[in-house]
């Protein structure tokens, strides 16, 4: 049983950020909220994203599991306005979930679960972090595209830099330890990574939002963010280019 009402430009955030990497999705329920943990085909990003039930303007739920269409879900959502509370409510004797926007009701059948992985959650311990917001790395993604296919994230003790290198062009983006909130790195550290992967997730973060920066040379990259208040907390890995010598 799932029961909820959310505003909808929470939801519309959560479901921006997951469909950068997947189409089809599989919730697990709690009384206590909503996890996903999920990897893009083609292994290269994981997302693990937990919503406690405060996230919701009402919640109301028994343990369960719940597969849903990202591609519909987008399609309800261009339906709502700003302010919209959206309500949800699955119908298991149909195997349909349910959204009502005001008076339009829009129902659609759930997507089968049992094939769906549950992946595990690597557990990283990387020497550097920077904590600044989202709007920084945003500004530096905009500078980098068109340039590249990859983007380098470099972490020193004086600052942070995003940067790209193309066969005529370059761009960079270096943030001083006084530019942003937080910087802590022993050394430096350096890595290279898919620029798409990196700049879809980094367009769908809400401007304003906080995101902390977990790097090490040639390891993923974990990037950590809340939504709804901080009700909602994403965590994203992101697999390094090794570069053969």
């Amino acid at each position: 049983m799932f029961k909820a009402e959310i505003k909808s430009e929470t939801l519309k955030g959560l479901v921006n950020i997951v469909s950068t990497l997947i189409d089809e999705v599989k919730f697990a329920i709690t009384p206590e909220g909503m996890t996903l943990k999920a990897v893009d085909p083609a292994h290269v990003a994981m997302i693990e994203l937990n919503i406690g039930a405060k996230a919701f303007e009402s919640y109301s739920a028994s343990s369960t599991e719940i597969g849903l269409d990202l591609d519909k879900v987008k399609t309800v959502l261009k339906l709502a306005g700003p302010g919209d509370i959206i309500a949800m409510e699955q119908d298991e004797s149909k195997g349909r979930f349910i959204f009502k926007i005001g008076n339009i009701t829009r129902s659609m059948n759930l997507v089968e679960t049992s094939s769906m992985s549950d992946p595990k959650v690597p557990q990283l311990t990387l020497s550097a972090n920077a904590v600044m917001l989202v709007d920084q790395l945003q500004k530096g993604i905009r500078a980098a595209e068109s340039i590249s296919d990859h983007i380098s994230l470099k972490a020193d003790p004086g600052f942070f830099e995003l940067s790209c290198e193309g066969d005529t062009d370059d761009a960079s983006l270096k943030l001083a330890g006084t530019d942003i909130e937080s910087l802590e790195v022993p050394s430096e550290v350096q890595s290279l990574f898919p620029l798409d992967y990196f700049s879809n997730l980094v367009k769908a973060i809400p401007s304003g939002t906080k995101i902390r920066v977990e790097l090490d040379s040639d390891y993923p990259v974990k990037m950590v963010f809340g939504l709804a208040g901080g009700e909602a907390k994403v965590v994203y890995f992101l697999a390094p280019r090794i570069e053969s010598d």
